[in-house]
């Protein structure tokens, strides 16, 4: 039982008639200061039916609430003041976390329920750039957030594969590309086509209208359109999957937009059958001034398609396939109108289901302060910063730790931990600045700090060299133990807000403030000293270990035991 439920439990035998347990469950808070208590709970709320002053009713609230399972409790103004039994709490959770193992923190809310995650989703033909990073990871670290609640997660791929920037593409390679060139270096190539095009159709605009002609032209299932838009495709997934590797991230599903072109039919069947579509010269659009918001374009004058048409089919096709609790939307936040509209169609079309689709949005990073484009070329490439991460990684260990086996591996769990660790402590719709050499070190509120206190903590238990026995009472009262114990305990409740909320950085942030304490612990513990209560100090270093672990797994990130 987590240490609020049992002031929780306290209370509402003694103002169960004014208060439920939830509602003093929510009122609970933890001082700012320790010497006033662990937890407090204020009294204010209670005034009107007490007809007293709150510092009267907490003083009568001590008086009557049961101490058993506190060293003592106190009135401090309108508060009433809870100081845990260290000892009995200290046992009980280093037992908890212990026995549980991994499972520590699981728990059963999502009953194996299908949520499938949209994520990652790069354009074929264009390089995996840092854009895609935070996608690519938040998606990742929702998934596995989720799987620890319970729900069956489906991360898909929804790739960029279809659209009028390949008609672009086609025509660019068409008038300027070679085939031995593009096969030298495909992505690359094949940017530079892209840049190119968009240079030369600001003086000759003419090029856009060949664009969107060829893109209809694949639309419409011309071969010799398709087979090179099949060959573009082909040769980008091989350079995606070289950073999924690197990133350790796998999908269940890769169908992109184009997998949809043949499912869009029925959606504008049903679009026209209810009457809630019309024509405005020449174009399918869906009025939704009383959602107010913009019209929804469906199919432009000339035939073509929209994202917006895709993303319909795709959330029927979704429904249908996986029947979903939730459907996640891991996209950036400069589409949230788009998926306002998304959602507004299908409300209008009869689709309840509908609110059980969210999306997840995120800002931008930047670099240097300035933002990322493809369209004016400047690609900062994801394998890039990841690759120099690990350069880095591997210089810190050079420098701290030179005999270090496996330093290669080693070094590529640091860097790119690092990389993801920095983007997934950032409240997700905040944006960040890039800065490698900050987020590589082992000090500060970085990646390879939590990974570091994690080696630490296995550095102590190979010197102790035995397992801990779980049959004796596992006890700790000091300053320095209660701190890292009350923080072990609300690991399970980080994990449900973390997933609630779809914010991995209450993870992140969670892992880095256990370590910092883990830190200040053993800075001023003498860990291995032999005396009666050495297994139990012993306790807390696997118990961190293993949480520190499972927190860094939560967001994707591998924890050494060595660094």
């Amino acid at each position: 039982m987590e240490n609020k439920q049992l002031v929780a439990e306290a209370l509402v035998a003694v103002l169960g008639e004014h208060l439920t347990q939830e509602a003093i469950l929510n009122l609970i808070e933890v001082p700012s200061h320790a010497e006033h208590g662990d937890l407090a709970f204020p009294v204010f709320t209670l005034a009107k039916a007490f007809r007293k002053a709150p510092q009267m009713i907490a003083q009568e609230v001590v008086e009557q609430v049961d101490t058993t399972h506190f060293d003592k409790v106190v009135a401090v103004g309108p508060y009433v003041n809870f100081f845990l039994n260290r000892a009995e709490v200290t046992d009980k959770v280093l037992h908890t976390v212990l026995q549980e193992g991994e499972n520590y923190g699981s728990t059963d809310v999502g009953h194996g329920k299908n949520v499938p995650i949209d994520m990652s989703s790069p354009n074929i033909a264009k390089p995996m750039s840092m854009g895609h990073l935070r996608s690519t990871v938040i998606g990742n670290a929702i998934a596995l957030i989720l799987k620890k609640l319970n729900y069956n997660t489906i991360r898909i791929n929804h790739l960029g594969d279809w659209g009028t920037q390949f008609g672009k593409l086609i025509v660019a390679y068409k008038l300027w590309g070679d085939e031995e060139t593009v096969k030298a270096d495909p992505v690359k190539e094949l940017v530079k086509l892209y840049v190119d095009f968009h240079e030369k159709a600001e003086e000759d605009p003419s090029l856009e209208e060949q664009g969107r002609a060829a893109f209809k032209k694949l639309e419409d299932g011309d071969p010799e359109t398709l087979a090179l838009w099949q060959w573009f495709k082909d040769e980008s997934l091989q350079e995606f999957n070289k950073v999924y590797k690197m990133l350790d991230i796998h999908f269940d599903s890769m169908n992109g937009e184009a997998f949809y072109n043949d499912k869009m039919d029925e959606v504008l069947d049903l679009l026209e059958e209810k009457g809630i579509s019309e024509i405005d010269n020449g174009a399918t659009l869906v009025k939704l001034d009383e959602e107010d918001l913009p019209p929804a374009l469906i199919k432009k004058s000339d035939g073509a398609t929209l994202y917006l048409t895709r993303d319909l089919a795709t959330a029927y096709y979704r429904h249908r396939t996986y029947d979903f609790a939730q459907c996640i939307y891991v996209v950036g936040n400069e589409q949230a109108n788009h998926f306002k509209q998304l959602k507004a169609v299908l409300k209008r079309m009869g689709n309840d289901w509908s609110d059980d689709m969210h999306h997840v949005a995120f800002g931008l990073i930047t670099l240097g302060g300035k933002k990322l484009s493809t369209r004016k070329g400047k690609i900062v490439l994801l394998e890039d910063v990841l690759n120099d991460a690990i350069e880095l990684a591997l210089e810190q260990i050079e420098l701290k730790n030179p005999t270090l086996p496996n330093k290669e591996e080693v070094a590529h769990k640091i860097g790119v931990g690092a990389v993801v660790f920095n983007d997934l402590k950032t409240d997700r719709m905040n944006g960040f600045d890039l800065n490698l050499e900050e987020i590589v070190q082992f000090e500060g509120e970085t990646g390879p700090y939590v990974q570091y206190a994690h080696a630490r903590s296995h550095s102590i238990l190979a010197k102790y060299g035995k397992e801990v026995d779980l049959a004796n009472a596992l006890s700790l009262t000091d300053d320095y133990s209660w701190e890292v114990i009350k923080k072990l305990a609300v690991y399970p409740r980080v994990i449900l807000q973390a997933g609630e909320k779809y914010e991995p950085s209450h993870i992140a942030k969670y892992i880095i403030q256990l370590a910092q304490l883990f830190n200040k612990y053993y800075g001023n513990t003498r860990i291995l000293e032999e005396d009666a209560q050495l297994e139990a100090r012993i306790a807390l270093v696997q118990s961190v270990a293993n949480v520190l672990k499972d927190g860094l797994s939560l967001l994707g990130i591998e924890a050494p035991k060595e660094m």
